[in-house]
């Protein structure tokens, strides 16, 4: 499951966006999870907050924090994130490669380039090595990339998993199963 946010201060467009981002993953079979943001601060305050998102579609110019502001605090939390800025201002595209950001769509262009830069997107997340971990029970296969987990502490015979999401996930397993089927250098196991 893809997690995407849209960012746009003008309530029109953003449910525009939203439902043309909507339509797209829906004509492709993909599960998204979708957060709209009318206030840049807020999508600022959830990312510091631990929130993940994969893709970030963005306006520029918007009270609050501006757009390029907003990418350069997202990327600091997210570096991996793949931000879309959708805008009227064009003034910006020359500043918007030094944060990498992945495109820079003209809103008079949307029903034209939006769904190409999706697709391209995707892509580029289907491309990358996705390290993840399988909680296998009898009812469900449920996988979390590595890159969501926060910590894992110990609860009784149980491992829970807190992620980026502020889900938690539990285990039926010791913390040392766990870390050493995590096959990453990413973790550290702290013992008494």
């Amino acid at each position: 499951m893809l997690h995407i946010a849209v960012c746009e201060d003008d309530g029109c467009l953003l449910a525009l966006i939203e439902e043309k981002v909507q339509k797209y993953f829906r004509e492709n079979h993909m599960a998204v999870m979708l957060e709209t943001y009318d206030r840049s601060d807020f999508l600022k305050y959830d990312v510091q907050e631990g929130k993940y998102f994969d893709i970030v579609l963005s306006d520029i110019e918007m009270p609050d924090t501006d757009g390029m502001k907003l990418a350069k605090q997202i990327r600091s939390s997210l570096p991996d994130v793949i931000i879309i800025f959708v805008t009227a201002y064009l003034k910006y595209a020359i500043d918007a490669y030094e944060l990498e950001i992945f495109r820079y769509i003209p809103k008079s262009l949307l029903d034209e380039k939006l769904q190409r830069a999706l697709e391209d997107a995707v892509k580029r997340i289907q491309s990358q090595p996705q390290k993840s971990y399988l909680i296998r029970t009898a009812a469900k296969v449920e996988k979390i990339l590595l890159k969501q987990i926060v910590y894992i502490q110990k609860d009784g015979k149980n491992a829970v998993i807190i992620c980026t999401d502020g889900s938690v996930k539990k285990v039926r397993k010791s913390l040392a199963n766990v870390y050493q089927e995590l096959h990453s250098q990413d973790f550290v196991f702290v013992e008494r």
